[in-house]
């Protein structure tokens, strides 16, 4: 076998440039899990299950998404692809699976780019109550357009630089935390007293927490977009498994010291920590502690920058897969073709045309389509994680059958084989319990049973029609395909 650093320097994908360092793969992995959900759907997760059920719900999440980046980053690492989730579960599991995985993380994203044009749009009427929907929600489209059409490496910058405004507002939103807990900044030491108001710390049982969980899951969704960018990435073998050891000790960092930041300031139950109001987020209430007057307007742009973020990730991310899945022959090949640039402009342009279609049917049949087409693709992230655990432990097991060196992989994911196990059974718990809540009454909800789990029948769809209609099988672990790909 080549050496480490020769094979790699061939893993290049044909037609993509790969620009992507160190720095803006950092505040992908970062970035990707920054978003309205520690903003606003933290402090609701909070007021439903207390201080106390919320971190560990919040930490259990974060360990699960440590064992997925973890599992991600050794395969990443050593094979590097833009087809990422296609080309792991296609190789180390079954073709149909992988298949499934690739149009189910596509639609996901293009949807969502829908969605986040659909956010921004209800976060500019804060500052211009009566302007046109379209106008800025084709402001917004056009801005996800024009950051993916310059290069990879045009969104890699604006991700990171939407990113680092995320960041610090965290950052100071933790430190100033701090200095109120602790007395400073004209505010008496607050302790630990909001944690024993009512039946504090743990408030409403199990079910509570289970729900905080949920909540939790879909707060770092987009973590896994590290494995999209690896195809674009300069040097992965290195780039890669800096960045994944760095994303526990910061989603540690982020998440949990602002929730627990959030508890000892504000009892569990106000009713301010239940609103999705930007006006009330925990993260404005502090900040207006502060003195700050204009801290509504201050956190609607931060929310703001994070709905830009994620557009532009998620048009990244879908015109990627949708590059990758003309590459291998279930799309037209006009959507494989890349201009100067490294940019798949075909792809660019029928995703942002489904994803305007998808925006457009907000406005129809009372916007009964779109949400529909938003819990098809709410599940879509977990699905992938599961994808992830799934591949991983295949690759690891295949690996070592071949007999393979484990030392020539440039990054090891600590924990094998428990470690995949225990996040594809964690994910499972998760899938299953999007809306426990239809369960639990007199009656069951099956409408929003369905409404809730429409995603899932549409992933086994596409996994057992292409499986029927190519007749693949489960891959044989000797037969596992370690190649990197070749121009």
């Amino acid at each position: 076998m080549t050496s480490s650093n020769t094979t790699h320097e061939t893993t290049a994908e044909p037609n993509l440039h790969r620009k992507l360092n160190a720095r803006i793969l950092n505040m992908i992995a970062i970035g990707g899990s920054i978003g309205t959900g520690i903003f606003l759907a933290s402090g609701n997760a909070v007021h439903s299950a207390g201080p106390a059920g919320t971190l560990l719900a919040y930490f259990l999440t974060g360990i699960m998404v440590y064992f997925l980046m973890t599992s991600l980053g050794e395969m990443a690492a050593y094979l590097p692809s833009t087809g990422s989730f296609y080309v792991y579960a296609s190789r180390f599991v079954d073709p149909a699976f992988g298949y499934a995985l690739g149009w189910n993380y596509w639609y996901n994203w293009a949807i969502t780019v829908a969605a986040e044009v659909v956010a921004a749009t209800l976060v500019m009427h804060f500052w211009f109550p009566h302007s046109s929907n379209f106008l800025w929600s084709g402001l917004f489209l056009g801005v996800f357009f024009g950051f993916n059409a310059l290069s990879a490496r045009g969104f890699g910058e604006a991700e990171y630089w939407f990113a680092c405004i995320k960041v610090v507002a965290i950052l100071v939103f933790i430190l100033a935390g701090c200095g109120m807990i602790a007395g400073f900044m004209s505010h008496d030491p607050v302790g630990f007293k909001n944690w024993s108001v009512a039946d504090g710390p743990f408030h409403g049982g199990w079910l509570a927490i289970f729900g905080a969980f949920v909540v939790a899951g879909f707060s770092f969704q987009g973590t896994e977009l590290i494995g999209i960018a690896a195809g674009e990435s300069h040097e992965p073998h290195k780039t890669i498994p800096k960045a994944v050891k760095q994303i526990f000790w910061r989603i540690l960092l982020f998440f949990i010291l602002s929730i627990l930041v959030i508890s000892l300031l504000i009892p569990y139950t106000a009713e301010q920590l239940a609103s999705s109001d930007v006006q009330v987020s925990p993260f404005t209430l502090v900040f207006k502690h502060l003195g700050i007057t204009f801290a509504a307007s201050l956190m609607n742009a931060v929310i703001l920058t994070a709905i830009l973020s994620a557009g532009n990730s998620g048009m990244y991310a879908s015109t990627r897969m949708l590059w990758y899945l003309a590459k291998q022959g279930h799309v037209p090949k006009i959507f494989a073709k890349v201009n100067k640039r490294g940019v798949p402009m075909n792809a660019l342009l029928a995703t942002t045309f489904v994803a305007l279609l998808a925006f457009l049917s907000s406005f129809f049949g009372n916007g009964t389509v779109y949400f529909w087409l938003l819990n098809a693709s709410s599940l879509s992230g977990f699905i992938a994680w599961l994808g992830i655990s799934i591949s991983h432990y295949r690759f690891r097991k295949a690996y070592v059958k071949q007999g393979r060196d484990l030392k020539e992989l440039p990054y090891i994911a600590k924990g094998y084989p428990y470690a995949p196990l225990l996040a594809f059974a964690l994910c499972l718990i998760i899938i299953a319990g999007q809306n426990y809540q239809a369960f639990m009454s007199n009656h069951i909800n099956w409408y929003g049973i369905i409404v809730s789990y429409v995603g899932l029948p549409i992933f086994i769809g596409l996994w057992f029609s292409y499986k029927w209609i190519k007749q693949t099988k489960v891959v044989k672990l000797e037969d596992c395909n370690f190649q990197f790909e070749r121009g």
